[in-house]
């Protein structure tokens, strides 16, 4: 009875150290422990690169920053730079996140920084909460607010919200295996340059129940970027999810294997998008949209080879080429008296194997569907409004 009772004895003991042990494995660095005051108005950003530092150099299995609810820290632009320590490293923001309100007094500007929140080269990364990030942009739209970069495994996820960036909301840059998930994006529709989700050189990128409204792209995809998957995205205002712009002051950019279904457009300027520059080399490839909504949207497909965002491009028969690119079962609206449809593309370099697959694009009257063909290739199957009789 003695020997039984000194092994449960034994075994309890055990069990114990190893619950403490995983409970030492799960560090928690809290920016209110560093000095941090959450109060709208005095500045955090040493208490957070204190964090930063704590957590980055924890040698536990999972290092947690911890932003906590309730408060709002006020931070200067601020670099949270790796590698760390631990393999998994999680910012977990629950409070709130407020930039300078007036230009004059965000220190960055004094040595040109070019983004206000910024990751840079920390793998096994996650970023969740449901805190508000709120750039105060209104006044310039002039930087990037948030940006990942160099890092493999990230998870952006869990109701955070972003608003009002100067430029780009959230920009992904040179990730492997990036996931995204329940975000919203907000900024007024007629903010320049403040794309939602700005995607570049990524690859392995999922980004899923997202809800935008931007005065630029609510999602763009740019050179470098494959194998990306975007899904069950709400985009309105804004200019729609863009594969580009590609190929500008001749450059060589390549794009290819990206898939974007169950999307809504509400008012946005643009539905599914691919926009390149003339003069520009390289290639967009086996893209898909497919199972998208519209309602109201003013260019609801396009592809552009022609792409201009000033008055004076000069003309170039070098292009970036487009191929393979379906478009099935998108339904809904159109707004004013364009075109629903458009694929112009380059008289020397033709888009080519695109395919059309039950669509049905109107205005206030399917008399009023319209499409605009230049040197396209491919075919069309299946329901057909506007008819796009330039695939058959």
């Amino acid at each position: 009875m003695e020997a039984s009772n000194s092994l449960i004895s034994v075994f309890i003991t055990i069990i114990l150290s190893l619950l403490v042990v995983a409970k030492s494995d799960n560090t928690v660095f809290n920016v209110l422990d560093y000095g941090a005051v959450g109060d709208g108005r005095t500045d955090d950003t040493n208490a957070f690169s204190k964090a930063w530092q704590a957590t980055c150099s924890s040698s536990s299995s999972s290092a947690i920053m911890q932003v906590p609810s309730d408060k709002t820290f006020l931070i200067q632009a601020i670099r949270f730079d790796g590698p760390c320590n631990s393999k998994s490293v999680t910012m977990e923001i629950n409070g709130n996140l407020v930039a300078p309100n007036d230009p004059s007094d965000w220190e960055c500007e004094k040595s040109s920084c070019e983004q206000w929140i910024y990751f840079h080269r920390v793998d096994g990364l996650t970023v969740h909460g449901h805190g508000v990030i709120d750039a105060r942009g209104k006044k310039w739209w002039n930087i990037e607010a948030f940006e990942i970069s160099n890092s493999d495994n990230v998870n952006l996820r869990g109701g955070l919200k972003f608003k009002d960036s100067p430029r780009m909301h959230v920009v992904l840059n040179g990730l492997n295996s990036i996931f995204v998930s329940n975000i919203s994006i907000e900024a007024p529709e007629k903010s320049p340059n403040t794309d939602g989700i700005h995607v570049s050189g990524c690859i392995n990128a999922f980004i899923d129940h997202a809800r935008i409204g931007t005065g630029d792209d609510c999602i763009s995809i740019v050179d470098g970027s494959s194998y990306v998957t975007v899904s069950n995205v709400i985009c309105g205002p804004g200019h729609g999810i863009s594969i580009g712009s590609l190929g500008k002051n001749g450059a060589n950019d390549k794009v290819e294997y990206v898939s974007v279904s169950d999307v809504v457009f509400i008012g946005a300027t643009n539905g599914a998008r691919i926009k390149t520059w003339q003069g520009g080399r390289g290639y967009a490839r086996h893209i898909v949209f497919e199972r998208i909504l519209l309602h109201a949207t003013i260019n609801p497909i396009i592809i552009d080879q022609f792409y201009c965002d000033h008055q004076h491009c000069v003309n170039s028969n070098s292009a970036v080429q487009i191929t393979n690119v379906t478009y099935r079962q998108i339904l809904g609206t159109s707004k004013k008296k364009k075109p629903a449809v458009k694929f112009l593309c380059s008289e020397s370099f033709p888009c080519r194997d695109i395919v059309v697959e039950d669509i049905h694009i109107a205005g206030k009257d399917e008399k009023d569907a319209k499409y605009e063909c230049s040197n396209v290739y491919g075919r069309a199957r299946g329901e057909k409004v506007p008819q796009i009789s330039c695939l058959n």
